[in-house]
């Protein structure tokens, strides 16, 4: 499912125009994203939690010129479902078809 998919199913079953969707749907993105990166995380119960990993420094290599490379910490945007959710997709999905499992 696309973002425009999610727009549409949105306003199919509340009956808002598919422009107010998609005006709704993308001040939720970005008060997400600048939560974020403020270092706020984001709590939504029943559905997840958006919330910044730290990664620790650690010695990479750069393969074509084998010379080891320190990457510095970071820290990176995750989402972490909530208890409600897994298990609502555990009960739900079946086994999905085998193209989908190979990336």
């Amino acid at each position: 499912m696309r973002k425009a998919d999610l727009v549409t199913a949105i306003s199919e079953k509340t009956g808002v125009p598919k422009v107010d969707v998609l005006v709704t749907l993308e001040a939720f993105f970005k008060e997400v994203k600048n939560s974020l990166a403020e270092g706020e995380n984001v709590y939504i119960r029943g559905f997840g939690s958006f919330i910044i990993k730290r990664r620790a420094k650690k010695i990479g290599r750069h393969i074509k010129r084998n010379l080891a490379i320190e990457i510095p910490e970071h820290y990176i945007p995750a989402f972490k479902p909530a208890k409600v959710f897994v298990e609502q997709v555990k009960d739900k999905v079946t086994a999905l078809p085998q193209e989908e499992h190979e990336d």
